[in-house]
């Protein structure tokens, strides 16, 4: 395993992480998460990522209980849970958003779902309009000065509000945002690479990204159509099978069939050259990694040995297959 400084700050992440997102709590339980967070810690995986909405706070108390079982020492591995949705199946006004009270309460719960002292990454989920940033940066402050939470960050917020929450930190001698988790894989670019562009060299933000194949649709297995026995012909994932068979959807289905013969000619899965080309970014910490299966996740773990093959010829490669026409 490689491990990369969460941005300026002095911690150092498993350049491949494992999240909660879909799986724990619907596909994985206590027994197949105790199985898979043993796997990832034992490739070197170090960082953990959940949040209070995952399965209605089920996927903290899953893993809370498998880090439990395994009996990891606490020092060598970093938790994560993120607020903002809340956990009730129909949130009160107080149990979402991120005003001081559900900022205070929700990073509570989580400690006690995942069965631990302190959250080693905590982030505001999305932003919220309802609530002054200058508040929000004021209650992760008070976490962090309270020792329940190590470093703080946002999620898929937009440039101008993080750079409104370090302008409060800096006036009032507060705890600024560290790190930024939001969406990046070959046919999500944007904002990781041009929107907050000047994030990391003005505050030394790091992200942790989330989504390294969009979904599923960039192994390829989309591409001829949606298979019956894929996770999309399930309950639940109604909104995502609209996404991939809309006009956008298909568009993005021709894109990524012009990057499979490329992967194939670099002797590697789908999955693993898509996980390497987000570890190209020197800007990216960490690749939030998603498995319900021991088989798949070491597949994955295995882009770290493709990264070298994406050399400056394949990355023109790869730029001219996404162009645009």
């Amino acid at each position: 395993m490689h491990y990369r400084r969460l941005g300026s700050s002095g911690l150092q992440l498993s350049a491949l992480s494992f999240g909660a997102w879909v799986t724990f709590g619907t596909a994985v339980d206590r027994g197949a998460a105790r199985e898979l967070l043993a796997c990832a810690f034992d490739h070197g995986v170090n960082f953990f990522d959940n949040a209070e909405v995952y399965s209605r706070g089920e996927a903290e108390r899953i893993m809370g209980d498998a880090l439990a079982d395994l009996r990891l020492p606490r020092d060598a591995f970093c938790v994560s849970s993120k607020v903002f949705f809340g956990s009730a199946r129909d949130p009160k006004p107080t149990q979402r958003g991120l005003s001081r009270k559900h900022v205070m309460d929700a990073c509570h719960q989580a400690l006690q779902r995942l069965r631990v002292d302190y959250l080693d990454l905590y982030f505001c989920h999305r932003p919220d309009p309802e609530t002054p940033i200058e508040e929000t940066v004021r209650a992760m402050d008070t976490l962090i000065r309270q020792g329940k939470v190590l470093y703080w960050g946002t999620s898929e917020w937009p440039a101008e509000a993080i750079r409104e929450a370090h302008t409060i930190a800096r006036r009032h001698g507060l705890s600024a945002p560290a790190m930024e988790q939001p969406q990046y894989n070959l046919l999500h670019r944007e904002r990781v690479e041009v929107e907050y562009a000047p994030l990391y060299r003005e505050f030394g933000m790091g992200t942790t990204t989330w989504s390294p194949l969009a979904s599923g649709v960039l192994t390829g297995k989309y591409v001829h159509g949606v298979p019956e026995d894929s996770r999309l012909a399930t309950p639940g994932y109604e909104w995502l099978r609209e996404r991939i068979e809309s006009p956008e959807g298909r568009a993005d289905q021709k894109r990524v069939a012009k990057l499979l013969p490329i992967a194939r000619e670099l002797g590697v899965t789908p999955a693993q050259f898509a996980i390497a080309w987000c570890l190209k970014n020197p800007h990216v910490s960490t690749v939030l990694l998603g498995a319900s299966r021991r088989g798949q996740l070491e597949e994955n773990l295995a882009a770290l040995d493709a990264v070298g093959k994406l050399d400056e010829g394949v990355m023109k490669r790869i730029d001219a297959a996404l162009a645009p026409g």
